[in-house]
């Protein structure tokens, strides 16, 4: 079955860098559209960044745009963002998601499979 397995979360201080990591397996990979979203205590999961089969396609949430970049390497079967100058508000829980048919999509019922998450903590 499909399978997403997020890494790469992890303690760091405001201003600091960390690359989140998402391996997929289960599924031919290069077909699939990925995203990235993110979750704090007692608030709604919310769109992040996301990316089309192929990588030629990409959008971002507003307030990360200039300091995260969403990419994927389809040879390895890995989605990748990259956070830049990170802040002490994006202390939260970030998840992976697939979905088929290989566009991007920014809403969250569009993806029906996701990983298990990986905590960010942002310190100041």
């Amino acid at each position: 079955q499909v399978q997403l397995v997020e890494s790469g979360g992890g303690l760091v201080q405001a201003g600091g860098s960390l690359r989140l990591s998402c391996a997929a397996s289960g599924l031919i990979f290069s077909r699939y559209g990925m995203g990235w979203f993110r979750q704090a205590p007692g608030k709604e999961r919310e769109f992040v960044a996301a990316i089309s089969w192929s990588g030629g396609s990409t959008s971002h949430t507003d307030s990360v745009k200039g300091r995260f970049t969403i990419s994927r390497d389809n040879a390895k079967n890995k989605a990748l963002m990259q956070m830049n100058s990170l802040k002490p508000e994006n202390t939260v829980v970030y998840y992976c998601a697939g979905k088929q048919w290989g566009l991007l999509s920014e809403r969250m019922k569009d993806y029906p499979y996701w990983g298990q998450g990986t905590q960010v903590t942002v310190s100041s």
